[in-house]
């Protein structure tokens, strides 16, 4: 049965499930999602598709790099699962359409097929040390600069389980003061007040090769935090 996941309820984007997905897990902002999917015109004329070609499709979620119905339904989708979503012209090509395959005000439906995504690299060097999996985004459009005095919660965890949570005040840039890792200082300029983040950190920025016995992580291990920025001040 296809359900409308369209923002303003208008019957614009609707989704099938063909197949579930795995856990419960779905991509966020600015995560790079890797799909398959097979495009139609409503007559079951196919447009294109990336299985024919055997060369799945990356792209970045929410950031307008595909048409709107796919923003709003590939976000809606868990790894594994294949969703049928129908979307009108407005949440695809609108009046122009796609020449020569796509006519004008044409209503689509795509197969599409979750195979995996990635978070958002904000590392140093882009060497996914440090990715990001938006929960709940930011509110406004100013980051802490370094030096700004940020409150946040924070929940780590490795390997599944939880080893600290607290509340913290610190300035940015002096988190090694209050046993904040880099992983996290070097996120949060990257944050926006009230946004809530989890972080995937590898060691290089995390515990390193010592690891940390109080909290009975291994040298070289990748932690994961949940990081909430509450407030910060300039």
């Amino acid at each position: 049965m296809a359900v409308d996941i369209s923002p303003e309820q208008n019957g614009s984007v609707m989704k099938e499930i063909i197949k579930e997905g795995e856990g419960t897990e779905t991509p966020s902002t600015n995560c790079r999602v890797t799909v398959h999917y097979t495009g139609t015109l409503l007559d079951g004329t196919k447009f294109d598709s990336s299985k024919d070609r055997d060369d799945p499709f990356t792209f970045a979620l929410g950031t307008g790099k595909v048409i709107k119905a796919w923003d709003i339904g590939v976000a809606t989708m868990k790894k594994g699962e294949v969703a049928i979503l129908t979307c009108a012209p407005e949440k695809a090509y609108g009046k122009a359409g796609s020449p020569p395959k796509i006519p004008p005000d044409s209503t689509l439906k795509f197969e599409v097929e979750v195979l995996n995504w990635s978070g958002d690299d904000i590392s140093p060097h882009k060497d996914g040390s440090i990715e990001r999996f938006t929960v709940t985004p930011g509110k406004n459009e100013s980051f802490p600069t370094s030096g700004a005095l940020v409150e946040v919660h924070l929940v780590g965890k490795y390997d599944g389980k939880q080893f600290e949570e607290r509340d913290v005040k610190f300035n940015l840039g002096e988190g090694e003061d209050v046993g904040i890792i880099e992983g996290i200082e070097k996120a949060l300029d990257k944050f926006k007040a009230g946004e809530t983040s989890r972080l995937k950190i590898k060691s290089k920025y995390a515990f390193g090769k010592n690891g940390n016995k109080e909290f009975n992580i291994p040298p070289d291990a990748t932690v994961e935090y949940t990081v909430t920025l509450k407030s910060f001040e300039k």
